[in-house]
């Protein structure tokens, strides 16, 4: 079985050239996951399209797929992406992020706040925990896993939407009418 950089090899330059884009391959045990995407997001016939290009790429080169039977699954990369490249860091700077690391640093290897920067050897991250200004930096190498963390903003409740209305009718309704064009002539 090849590895998920060599189907990523074979089967990124057919995905661009129909303007998607692969953001990550995971090759097992059975499975080959191709997660891809567009600047407009994905819908499922943007799934299917990709998948009609990946699997006849994919079984042209059986050398890059699990012996046997296997499944290819085509998705999205999903609202909480995982983070493996560069790219993928630097796009999500000023966002907020979760790093687990593979030692411990500054007392834990499970980190979460707003990307605050990435170079090329680390990234630094403002811990929510922490004081505005003070970041922690964490090499490339001892981030065994990060992802981008969707934040939950509240809605407010339907009585509060209705009041809302409301008071900005009752505004409306109390601001002096304009002089109708008839009533300035006379």
């Amino acid at each position: 079985m090849g590895s998920a950089e060599a189907i990523r090899t074979v089967v990124e330059p057919a995905l661009a050239s129909a303007g998607l884009e692969i953001w990550d391959v995971e090759a097992g045990r059975g499975l080959v996951r191709v997660l891809v995407d567009t600047p407009g997001g994905i819908d499922l016939d943007t799934l299917s399209q990709a998948n009609r290009i990946i699997s006849p790429l994919l079984d042209q080169h059986p050398e890059l797929t699990p012996a046997g039977s296997y499944e290819l699954e085509v998705s999205s990369p999903g609202v909480e992406r995982t983070l493996r490249t560069l790219e993928h860091f630097r796009r999500y700077v000023g966002e907020q992020v979760t790093v687990k690391t593979t030692e411990p640093i500054d007392g834990g290897r499970r980190h979460r706040g707003r990307l605050a920067s990435v170079g090329d050897d680390a990234v630094e991250l403002q811990r929510s925990d922490q004081p505005e200004g003070s970041v922690l930096r964490i090499r490339h190498d001892q981030i065994e896993r990060a992802r981008t963390v969707l934040v939950w903003e509240p809605t407010p409740a339907p009585a509060a939407r209705r009041r809302a209305a409301a008071r900005h009718a009752a505004k409306a309704s109390a601001a002096p009418a304009a002089p109708n064009a008839k009533d300035a002539g006379s």
